[in-house]
């Protein structure tokens, strides 16, 4: 399913979202994540986040806007092999966190973030890490509005299989955040 892109001007950003619904990824989700092919590349990784996620191993948020689509996404690992990002009681892992270009400065990100941070809260966490691309400026300003700290670097090294099943590998230098959050 192709969705034609939608041009939303920030003094019409009232009218559109508050009618946001930021609710967990389903299935059918999945394609719509690609935004139109620019992330096709990531179906296999979506994929298996969301078989992760059936396994309890993550949580899957999406931004939907009635009548356009997924907008957003934020991914949250709550366990991971590498116990200083997610170790499965303290401290949860948030990635692959996106607003669709035309979507963006309206507070979308926070208002996801959010609904995140509660969402761990009852979950009894209390820290979030990520990472994020050094060259990312706007991804760190809101990560430090919303009260992350960086607290180091990451070589950013990763790899994954596209839609065509072939390695990527990945080089991305990248600021390790961090959050401690309370009730």
């Amino acid at each position: 399913m192709k969705i034609e892109p939608v041009r939303i001007h920030q003094t019409q950003s009232h009218l559109w979202i508050d009618k946001v619904i930021i609710r967990h990824l389903i299935f059918s989700d999945l394609p719509q994540l690609e935004w139109n092919g620019e992330y096709k590349h990531l179906r296999q990784v979506y994929l298996n986040a969301y078989k992760n996620r059936n396994q309890g191993k993550n949580v899957l948020w999406v931004a939907d806007l009635p009548q356009i689509g997924v907008i957003g996404q934020v991914f949250i690992q709550l366990n991971s092999v590498r116990k200083d990002l997610a170790d499965g009681f303290f401290s949860a892992y948030l990635y692959a966190f996106r607003i669709k270009p035309e979507f963006r400065n309206a507070g979308l990100g926070s208002r996801m973030y959010q609904v995140v941070e509660k969402d761990l809260l009852k979950r009894n966490f209390r820290e979030v890490t990520l990472n994020v691309a050094k060259t990312n400026e706007s991804a760190i300003r809101l990560y430090q509005r919303i009260g992350f700290e960086i607290v180091g670097t990451e070589p950013g090294e990763w790899s994954f299989r596209d839609h065509e099943n072939k390695l990527q590998n990945v080089v991305e230098p990248a600021w390790k955040m961090v959050k401690s959050i309370s009730q």
